[in-house]
């Protein structure tokens, strides 16, 4: 093994190792801590909404501006702004005494992983443009790993001491210190060409230029609503899922969480797989055959309330959404120029968090009509359906892997 590639898999490794302790900390700030955190501190009921949403504002403001600044400023320079926040957030919360403060702790850090996403994603773009797919998608894998546990390792400080948030939160502080150390010590940055160098300076002038050419730029468009819709769909299945499985389903909360979590353990274990196949054969076919996997399993779901078929939907619907997601950040890498990698991607964050956020807006209202959970379904069924359609007609990513990935491979 040349030195050069054992140094890209030390770096990528760090890279996953910054990403697990980032996510882990901000993810066991508010699953399961932030709740009973915010009702201790006499948050009105009808605020506490309020309070969970505040962390997502900065995802649709931030992700887009952020990662344009990292084509021009560098990556490491933004990433580090990243991982100060979720190294210096967590201490916040041991001041807060009113329920206002946690508001605006929680809009603050939120900037860190609205920032972290995108430009940990454009780093990786730019560093393995052959195994774009794969390597995302381990990456996302790795963060989910830290998602994932951060409930169980939450819990199991607030039961160990008592409700003892400040514990908890001293806790997600050390989570928040690690990630900047790895950040602060290992994080390089790429040595560009001084051609490329002095093109980001004359661009830094204009960075609204970037943000003109992505919007005009069909391809990253039509992923971008790709995107949108996946998240609007997951945003909704996560949250009245739930609902279905309690309402009509009659399972017990044992039960629930085993269907519920095998979307996630779908999503840890798949997506590198899944990107490996999509860097390979193309974005196409993943994206298409993902969604009208997730299409038909969503129509099925309310037809039935056994266990065993629920949970076979739930898997199958996480392996369709496993499948797009793990070609849209490399997809929308191959649609703009190298120079505007960094800002793709934000927008394609940026296009997940407001998918993620509308979805269960209009979903609770469609519930409320005189079908209930079926319509829901039916809604998020179509919504797939459509955006599959979209993206089949638009011819975006035709016959891809990209001339650039067959040149490098060779």
């Amino acid at each position: 093994m040349s030195l050069k590639k054992q140094t890209l898999i030390s770096f990528f490794l760090i890279l996953c190792i910054m990403g697990f302790f980032a996510i882990l900390s901000s993810t066991m700030s508010k699953n399961p801590v932030l709740n009973p955190f915010a009702k201790s501190l006499g948050t009105p009921t009808d605020l506490l909404g309020f309070v969970a949403s505040a962390s997502t504002i900065p995802g649709m403001l931030i992700s887009l501006p952020a990662a344009s600044l990292s084509d021009i400023f560098g990556r490491r320079k933004v990433l580090l702004f990243a991982a100060f926040v979720f190294a210096s957030a967590p201490f916040l919360y041991l001041l807060v005494t009113v329920w206002w403060q946690l508001v605006l702790v929680r809009f603050y850090h939120g900037f860190a992983t609205a920032i972290f996403i995108p430009v940990t994603e454009a780093i990786i773009a730019e560093r393995y443009p052959t195994k774009r797919g794969e390597r995302i998608s381990i990456l996302e894998s790795a963060t989910a790993i830290g998602r994932a546990s951060a409930p169980f390792l939450g819990g199991a400080i607030l039961f160990l001491t008592n409700d003892g948030f400040h514990t908890l939160y001293l806790a997600v502080g050390i989570a928040g210190v690690i990630a900047f150390i790895v950040t602060l010590l290992f994080i390089t940055e790429e040595k560009n060409p001084e051609a490329k160098q002095s093109k980001n300076q004359q661009t830094a002038s204009n960075i609204f230029h970037g943000w003109h050419e992505i919007a005009k730029n069909k391809g990253a468009l039509v992923t971008g609503m790709v995107q949108a819709s996946q998240y609007y769909v997951y945003g909704a299945v996560e949250f009245f899922l739930v609902g279905y499985l309690l309402d009509v389903a009659k399972l017990n909360l044992i039960l629930i969480s085993i269907i519920t979590g095998s979307q996630i353990i779908i999503l840890i274990i798949g997506r590198p797989f899944l990107g490996r196949i999509s860097d390979k054969t193309g974005r196409r076919t993943p994206i298409i055959t993902g969604s009208i996997i997730s299409a038909i399993t969503l129509l099925v779901f309310p037809f039935t309330t056994q266990f065993s078929i629920l949970l076979l939907l739930s898997i199958v619907y996480g392996l369709g959404f496993a499948m797009v997601i793990s070609s849209t950040s490399p997809l929308i890498c191959e649609q703009v120029p190298s120079t505007l990698v960094g800002s793709s991607l934000g927008f394609l964050a940026t296009t997940m968090d407001i998918g993620q956020t509308v979805g269960p807006v209009i979903s609770g209202i469609i519930l409320s009509s005189i079908l209930h959970y079926n319509a829901m379904f039916y809604s998020l069924s179509a919504l797939l359906i459509s955006s599959c359609l979209i993206f089949n007609f638009s011819r975006i990513a035709k016959n891809q892997v990209t001339s650039e990935n067959k040149t490098q491979t060779t």
